[in-house]
């Protein structure tokens, strides 16, 4: 690599050289979601991140084997089945479908693994039979309690104080007040399997570890997920991990910054502040929600508004069209004499191109910013613009932009962006923002087409007046030497 690959570690609180177990290799684990509702846009982040830090792993020629868990057994979940009137297991797996349908629809790949608790109950009960046996953990009522006492590491990755410490689970047995089930009792209505300690099911933490285990092994290079899984739930892992298995859990810790409301709230289903995912998709590109995620540093807070997804569609459709301009460039002179005689617009393009891949590589190779990346895509895009605007070049430069051709495939191949021809973007914008506002396309069809015929008839008072119908209805019509083309409005 002609850069060394950095990452942030939540551990260290420092960013470090990435040297994964396995030269080549990288083992990721990254905590899915809990399946007891639709996926919003605030999970969404977690799964575009990682789905993009795969993709540029595998696109920097390393081997990785991503694993993705659902926690499909769970006091939410039981919860939830409990209100509606269903079974628990069954509602899981619906949720399940239901996320696989919308992160297929957001354009992610699948990961290698993906491990469900209700199949991983083996695993769970072997690890806590390992910390029972260590002097880790203990049984009390028919539940296995974790005993932070006896582990000197509590509260490394979190910086948390054990003294000042208390778990949410107030359940009779405790030892101390920070002490996490294992192991939960059996209760009438629930989920239950045989165990060593009697029928019951997993504690919320326990399965991540047994799976991340049974998966990558002992000790995995990174572990990832959202920054408010630090404390308790990846602070538990460590703890549960590094008792039960005698190895250093995780060598790098990978958080996600959160999206945040105008009020500073993080978005969140108990908050009442959500947007489902698949709502979203209905009205904006899978790209524009990437492009949104993607826009900022992963670790950095994101702002959520009414404005995030049409301002990162108007973003989106800047890049498209720019990359539309550079493909209308013609001629198939040498590049350095075309700049010469273009000036210093065709320079900027020229110079821009070459070194966009070392500058795009940089800044990925250095904590994964994204931001900076895409800071130097549209760098690159606004040059092509400027010399869009050379009557000259049109003929003659298109060895010039060729570099900044081949940075927008890097951008779709390495971050999954404006994988799209131009013609399919503007027909699927078209298509979701009318939908979004109410309006028939055939209505606009047809306004379009009487506009022509008005225009053809030289009955400019009814082209005007037909011009003001379609603004209403969030159409905006451009008139040009070579025809007429039209856009809808990205804000509602």
């Amino acid at each position: 690599m002609p850069h060394p690959f950095r990452l942030y570690n939540t551990l260290s609180r420092q960013t470090e050289d990435f040297e994964p177990l396995r030269p080549g290799h990288v083992g990721l684990y990254v905590c899915g979601m809990t399946v007891y509702d639709h996926i919003h846009v605030g999970h969404a982040r977690a799964m575009v991140v990682f789905d993009t830090f795969v993709r540029y792993l595998r696109h920097r020629d390393w081997e990785v084997t991503f694993v993705r868990n659902f926690t499909d057994v769970d006091d939410k979940i039981i919860r939830r089945a409990g209100e509606i009137g269903d079974d628990p297991v069954a509602l899981a797996a619906r949720y399940i479908a239901y996320f696989h349908r919308d992160v297929a629809n957001l354009g992610l790949g699948m990961p290698d693994a993906e491990p469900r608790v209700s199949t991983s109950i083996d695993a769970i009960v072997e690890l806590i039979e390992a910390l029972v046996r260590r002097g880790y953990a203990y049984q009390s009522e028919g539940s296995v309690w974790f005993a932070v006492e006896n582990f000197d590491g509590y509260g490394k990755l979190s910086g948390q104080k054990l003294d000042e410490l208390r778990s949410a689970e107030e359940m009779p047995g405790k030892r101390h007040p920070a002490d996490f089930a294992l192991w939960k009792a059996a209760k009438p209505g629930e989920p239950t399997w045989p165990s060593p300690w009697g029928d019951g099911r997993p504690g919320w933490h326990i399965e991540c570890s047994a799976m991340a285990k049974a998966s990558l092994g002992d000790t995995i290079d990174i572990h990832g997920g959202g920054l408010d899984l630090v404390f308790p739930h990846h602070e538990n892992e460590v703890a549960q991990s590094e008792c039960g298995n005698g190895a250093h859990f995780a060598r790098y810790w990978m958080h996600n910054g959160l999206l945040t409301m105008a009020s500073g709230q993080k978005m969140g289903k108990s908050l009442g502040n959500v947007i489902n995912v698949h709502d979203a998709l209905d009205r904006f590109p899978a790209e524009a929600l990437r492009l949104y995620y993607l826009q900022n540093h992963y670790r950095s807070p994101l702002p959520w508004g009414d404005e995030a997804l049409p301002d990162a569609l108007g973003m989106l459709a800047r890049l498209y069209e720019a990359r539309e301009v550079a493909e209308s460039f013609g001629g198939e002179e040498d590049a350095e004499r075309v700049v010469s005689d273009l000036g210093e617009d065709a320079a900027t393009v020229w110079k821009l191109g070459n070194a966009f891949a070392d500058r795009f590589h940089e800044a990925l190779d250095t904590d994964f910013n994204t931001a900076a990346a895409l800071a130097h895509l549209f760098e690159l895009s606004r040059a092509i613009n400027r010399l869009g605007n050379h009557k000259k070049a049109k003929k003659r430069a298109g060895s010039v932009v060729a570099p900044a051709l081949t940075a927008f495939a890097l951008c779709g191949k390495a971050l999954g962006l404006m994988n799209q021809t131009s013609l399919a973007f503007d027909e699927e914008v078209k298509s979701k923002r009318l939908a979004a506002l109410g309006v028939d396309p055939s209505r606009v069809d047809g306004l379009l087409e009487e506009r022509t015929a008005a225009r053809a008839a030289k009955d400019w008072a009814r082209a005007d007046a037909i011009r003001e119908e379609l603004d209403g209805l969030g159409v905006v019509v451009m008139d040009a030497a070579d025809g007429v083309r039209w856009r809808v409005r990205l804000h509602d």
